[in-house]
């Protein structure tokens, strides 16, 4: 089975399906072949991408209510990894969502059927900001279980576990072209290194999905990359323990960062797959709300980056066969929770490849699938 993708998708449903593999092997007493799985990544590192330049926040109340099932579910493998490995991979930041008088609906349906948040006054979000204007916040929301999420030690748990279980990681190789063999037993995948067969393809190949899909032969999914920017900017009288505080009206949002204060603009800029770059406007309109929302000096821009975030159409992923190509199993479109559901959808994807059992209370499975 070949994997097309090394981003914390790709290398999540690695470990899970070797692990799983091995467990199945073992209860068979040896009669079940092992199966043989090879991640491809074209970057010559890992998790480069997407995965690399998420600000690595996991909350119960983002995307639709399948995906709030996802991340709850999440939450439980994420607390077992860090508990076996030593290295908690959570660490609480409450998240403030911040609603104006113009967006006091949104807010307002965020909190309809979201158990993870609380409304609180204008009053209680300045205690938890003190820095926050009065002008962005004419009601607010709490999440005090967010948390902060250290993907660098995620990932490479995970790339750690994948090879134990004798799963083959390669970097610095391209998907050229895939075919079907004519006997139906596979597929025949030329790469920018060599040729190589497999049984089954899985998609995970993150903005470049669809991209990988047209190698292959396949129809594409129809997916949006959106590019996100975000800056770290100097400023003065930070508090560590303040929260991420979100606009509802997705103007912006920011938390301290390293000493100073990340920052965006809650863009979302379509944008073909490419290595993207903070666009010097965004980075701009980043500072300029930020310093709209907050009553702090923002200085110096230190540094600033931007990542393609991927959508399906009705913003679920995409986890599931492919209903019109034999062989071919979709892990896309993670959108902007990718960290924070990969744990649980890699669970589940690696249990349908291999014809297991496996739920997620509350996710109804139809609303993944490809169409």
């Amino acid at each position: 089975m070949a994997i097309i993708g090394g981003g914390i998708a790709g290398l999540a449903l690695a470990a899970e399906l070797a692990e799983l593999d091995g467990r199945l092997v073992e209860r068979s007493g040896g009669a079940r072949p092992e199966l043989r799985i090879v991640l491809l990544e074209r970057e010559n590192q890992f998790a480069y991408h997407t995965t690399g330049r998420s600000i690595a926040t996991f909350s119960e109340s983002l995307g639709s209510p399948q995906m709030r099932a996802v991340t709850r579910a999440s939450r439980t493998i994420l607390d077992a990894l860090g508990a076996e490995s030593g290295t908690p991979l959570l660490r609480t930041r409450p998240i403030v969502w911040v609603a104006d008088e113009e967006h006091l609906d949104r807010l307002n349906r965020l909190l309809t059927g979201n158990p993870a948040l609380r409304a609180v006054d204008p009053a209680a979000a300045q205690t938890m900001c003190p820095v926050l204007r009065e002008s962005v916040v004419a009601r607010a929301a709490v999440e005090r279980t967010a948390q902060d999420i250290d993907v660098d030690a995620l990932q490479q748990q995970y790339r750690d576990r994948a090879t134990a279980a004798g799963a083959v990681l390669r970097t610095a190789i391209g998907l050229e072209t895939g075919t079907r063999d004519p006997d139906g037993s596979g597929w025949r995948l030329t790469t920018d290194r060599g040729e190589l067969h497999a049984g089954r393809i899985v998609n995970a190949a993150g903005p470049w999905a669809d991209a990988v899909a047209g190698r292959l032969g396949v129809t594409p999914a129809g997916l949006t990359n959106l590019r996100r920017t975000v800056a770290i900017v100097s400023a003065e009288r930070i508090g560590p323990s303040w929260p991420l505080v979100m606009d509802v009206g997705e103007h912006f949002y920011f938390r301290p960062e390293r000493g100073g204060l990340l920052v965006s603009p809650a863009d979302e800029t379509p944008s073909p797959p490419t290595d993207a770059v903070a666009v010097p406007r965004d980075v701009s309109l980043a500072v300029e709300r930020a310093t709209t929302a907050t009553t702090l000096r923002l200085q110096r821009v230190r540094t600033s980056w931007a990542g393609l975030r991927t959508f399906a159409p009705d913003r679920n992923p995409i986890v599931g066969p492919d209903p019109r190509h034999e062989g071919i199993y979709w892990f896309a479109a993670l959108g902007g929770t990718g960290i924070q559901t990969a744990p649980a959808l890699a669970r589940l994807a690696a249990a349908q490849l291999l014809d297991e059992p496996y739920e997620i209370p509350g996710l109804r499975l139809e609303t993944l699938l490809p169409r």
